[in-house]
């Protein structure tokens, strides 16, 4: 099937009419954001507790994953606090078979997908390629560079409606990727194929220290959908009721072959852009403040008093569970990792270059050099610990083991 026969494709009218592709009017987004807690919305009480609780074992994450950067186990950790509600009802939007594509700042969505913490804390201390398999997992590796996620996913979703399978792709990424140019690659190309992916966009205010108005004029990144064809959702990024409604209609809408969606979660980043940032030097007290007050674990524990669905004892459980979580976590952080400086050329590429030849095998003489030496500074400046290479399995060029 060629891109021309495939549904919504583009049809040239013949010259020299002019008409437009299609009514843009169904495409844009509400005027305001979509909220549902607070306005006496039909909810369904099962999935607020759901989400409570993953609001409250995120919060709990994120804080103990912070803590974890200042003694020293994390090189760094871009906190979602604040965005709890969004990472939450991205990775709760999904089934099993479909596949969720993170940006860095995206921990709490792995988790809330059922990912083991330490395993998606592995990247951020240096331990391993991604630190889970993406593969079995059906979680793209947290996504350093900006938005290249993106047109991954899109590839993804349309390889998978081209051999019929049920998958739908969601990717998430930040206000500040919607400047890159594979964000309008990936949308472009969405919209031209009717891919079944969902694009995410978290809209925390600032890009580090760059403000929204210093990167766009339009009326909202909602808005970008328009000049792709796709429609535009506009969310209170803080409402997880909202949240998860709205993403679990645009999976579900492309999973019935309507095609991709582009939704922004306006939200807010409480904390710092990581911890090696200063966000003092940019933004005001007040300004976080006033958002606190907005803050997505407040709006859920305050809806579900409200509608006599949870009560003190109710929120103690909530955090003792949220604590043996991070108990875990950090015991398990505090352990040394079992690294070995030749995993550096595994999967790397699906075969090795004559280049990464010369390189492992170049760093195996020093290794076996230094085990030789037997000393433990000889070790050290090898690897950080005692290596044994002769107990180490040898890798092939495809990264196997043998």
């Amino acid at each position: 099937m060629t891109v021309l026969e495939q549904s919504g494709a583009y049809h040239l009218a013949p010259p020299p009419a002019w008409r437009p592709r299609r009514d843009p009017a169904p495409l844009l987004p509400d005027r305001e954001p979509l909220r549902l807690l607070g306005t006496g919305a039909e909810l369904d009480g099962d999935l607020l507790h759901e989400l409570y609780g993953h609001l409250v074992r995120g919060r709990r994450f994120n804080e103990q994953a912070t803590a974890l950067t200042k003694q020293g186990r994390l090189a760094v950790y871009p906190s979602s606090t604040g965005q709890e509600a969004a990472e939450v009802a991205a990775a709760l939007a999904l089934r099993e078979q479909d596949w969720l594509f993170p940006s860095y700042r995206d921990t709490l969505a792995a988790v809330a997908r059922g990912l083991d913490p330490v395993a998606v804390l592995s990247l951020l201390r240096g331990d391993w390629h991604s630190g889970y398999d993406s593969r079995a997992s059906r979680v793209a590796p947290l996504s350093t560079p900006l938005a290249t996620q993106l047109p991954h996913a899109v590839g993804l979703a349309h390889a998978a409606r081209l051999k019929g399978d049920d998958v739908v792709a969601l990717a998430m990424v930040g206000d500040g990727g919607t400047s890159e140019g594979d964000f309008h690659e990936a949308l472009n190309f969405a919209a031209v194929w009717q891919a079944p992916v969902v694009f995410l966009v978290q809209n925390n205010g600032f890009a580090i220290s760059v403000p929204l108005a210093k990167q766009t004029a339009a009326p909202s990144l909602a808005h970008k959908a328009v000049g792709y064809g796709m429609p535009g959702r506009l969310v209170d990024g803080n409402d997880a009721a909202a949240m998860h409604l709205v993403l679990t209609d645009a999976v579900e809408r492309a999973r019935r072959g309507e095609g991709p969606c582009l939704v922004e979660a306006v939200t807010y980043r409480l904390e710092a852009h990581t911890n090696a940032d200063d966000a003092t030097r940019y933004r005001e007290a007040a300004e976080v403040d006033a958002w606190r007050e907005h803050d997505p674990l407040v709006l859920m524990e305050r809806e579900l008093r409200t509608r006599g669905l949870l009560d003190d004892e109710g929120a103690r459980e909530a955090r003792e569970e949220a604590e043996r979580m991070a108990g875990d976590l950090r015991e398990r952080m505090h352990q040394e990792p079992d690294l070995h400086p030749m995993d550096l050329f595994d999967h790397v590429f699906a075969h090795r270059t004559a280049q990464l030849h010369q390189q492992a095998e170049r760093l195996r003489a020093e290794l076996e050099a230094a085990e030789a030496e037997g000393t433990p500074a000889a070790a050290e400046r090898h690897g950080g610990t005692r290596l044994h290479t002769d107990t180490r399995q040898h890798t092939d060029e495809q990264g196997g083991r043998k």
